[in-house]
């Protein structure tokens, strides 16, 4: 699963990340700091047929770093995996996911590339590792969860296939992220002719 870095598309042999599965404690418990800024917002606009979403341009860039609220004793399962990019022997972005079996579908839990290494393709191809392994699995698609203040990842993951296929409003009340709007987003998985 080692594959070096090739910039956008995250596959072939240009640079020094690699990207295997976690497996020593040393990735399984790396953490990057989750952060962004963006001069736009994907705003929820209601109507008394549902909603739609727009981007909306800000009149200040907004700029967020993600509070830390993962439990700490979350134990690996067969179905949970971290894909790790590493330069050298450092982690510089990981995916989290999981696969759950009764829907077919792998959630990715968690996605995170560190400042200095954004905007190298590594996003997208840790998404691709994780992709290939949903597609081992059987997969039928890949969900994820995104605030609605994050442009920069929405655009990240149109690029990649995904489209908005639900929302939530009330997921961060009570939470750092109050007022924001939790956008679930999904991919189909194409698995190859014969399978």
């Amino acid at each position: 699963m080692t594959q070096p870095d090739s910039g956008p598309a995250g596959r072939g042999a240009v640079g020094a990340i690699t990207y295997r599965v976690a497996e020593s404690e040393r990735d399984r418990s790396a953490v990057i700091k989750g952060e962004f800024s963006s001069d736009t917002v994907f705003e929820v606009v209601r109507s008394e047929e549902g909603f739609s979403i727009r981007p909306t341009r800000l009149d200040a860039p907004v700029h967020k770093v993600f509070p830390d609220d993962e439990p700490a004793d979350e134990e690996a399962s067969g179905d949970r995996r971290r894909f790790v990019a590493l330069d050298g022997d450092h982690v510089c972005g990981y995916a989290d996911t999981e696969y759950e079996p009764w829907n077919r579908r792998l959630t990715i839990a968690d996605i995170e590339v560190a400042g200095p290494y954004q905007g190298r393709g590594i996003g997208r191809a840790l998404m691709d590792h994780a992709i290939d392994w949903a597609r081992s699995r059987g997969a039928g698609h890949v969900w994820l969860e995104v605030t609605n203040i994050n442009a920069p990842a929405i655009r990240a993951y149109q690029r990649m296939g995904f489209t908005f296929c639900g929302l939530d409003t009330s997921l961060y009340s009570g939470t750092e992220s109050e007022g924001e709007t939790a956008l679930f987003m999904s991919r189909v998985i194409d698995h190859p002719a014969g399978r």
